[in-house]
């Protein structure tokens, strides 16, 4: 019963690849008794099963959710359905956009309105020429809000025109608690989503192979095309490069959204999981905390 159960959820998931109703089953002991081998099972999607003796993490962000990519399985959650303002995580929606309608080699002239845009920037300079490639360096990697707005401008020829494609980019993906009224995250006005929204979006953006390369990367120096201004970037991610492998992903932080961050980290097995935390008094920690929990507390 328990085969036929996990075999039909197995076959939904190959019939529609944005399947994600499989569950996280606990482990009431059925694989060990039948030694039952679920990744052989399912073979090109191993579930992940509870250890039953793991209690939840203690965390405290207002919202979170950690969920296996390959299955779209919940792992943990807390108020994952929560409106709440997300800060820079909003550039993944921008970046999300600019990777489906151009291309990394395409040449952006950055507008005065992008050059003197306030908080996190990469110094960019009015009418310097400069790749799209190494703006979603400055957005992803730094959190540029001048790379994000130039962005924008590049592929919409406004920014008004640009939230129109996120807020229409949000329902497509299904995204039923997400609002959009900037493309860098800047001022939080009627910006919102969940938890379980972002984790969506980040699964979708970081299918790109340029992302991860990007995502992983702690510093960088990207050139205008001329050549004539260097700018160095470096990783707001302070978890690039620790005991646990966290391969991205985005960070955001202001008054109102408080400390944001969503993460990609993979276990010694090759299982990716995604983490997002939403207003957290410790987002570097607390991630630490619940991706080791998810790895201790789950087999695939």
């Amino acid at each position: 019963m328990i085969i036929s159960s996990l075999l039909s959820l197995y076959i939904a998931s190959i019939i529609n690849p944005d399947f994600e109703a499989v569950p996280a089953y606990t482990n009431s002991g059925f694989a060990s008794v039948l030694n039952i081998d679920l990744g052989n099972i399912l073979s090109e999607k191993s579930v992940p099963v509870k250890k039953a003796a793991y209690i939840s993490p203690i965390i405290s962000p207002k919202s979170a959710i950690a969920v296996d990519n390959d299955t779209g399985a919940i792992l943990f959650e807390k108020n994952a359905d929560e409106k709440r303002p997300i800060a820079s995580i909003t550039k993944l929606m921008t970046i999300l956009i600019i990777l489906d309608e151009n291309e990394l080699s395409d040449t952006v002239t950055v507008s005065s309105n992008a050059a003197s845009s306030g908080g996190s920037t990469m110094f960019l300079h009015t009418g310097e020429k400069i790749a799209v490639e190494n703006l979603i360096y400055g957005a992803l990697i730094g959190s540029s809000n001048d790379a994000a707005i130039a962005l924008a401008e590049h592929n919409a020829g406004s920014t008004t025109e640009f939230i129109k494609k996120m807020n229409k980019k949000a329902k497509d993906l299904k995204l039923t608690n997400t609002h959009f009224s900037t493309s860098s995250g800047l001022g939080d006005t009627d910006n919102y989503s969940s938890a379980r929204d972002l984790s969506k979006l980040a699964r979708q953006v970081y299918k790109n192979k340029f992302i991860q390369h990007a995502a992983e990367l702690k510093e960088i120096e990207v050139l205008s095309n001329d050549g004539s201004v260097t700018h160095k970037i470096k990783t707001t991610n302070e978890l690039l490069g620790g005991y646990l492998n966290v391969k991205g992903l985005k960070t955001g932080t202001t008054d109102a959204a408080g400390q944001c961050l969503v993460t990609i980290a993979e276990n010694e097995g090759g299982h990716e999981i995604t983490t997002v935390l939403l207003h957290s008094p410790d987002r570097f920690t607390e991630a630490k905390i619940l991706i080791d929990w998810v790895f201790r507390a789950f087999n695939w």
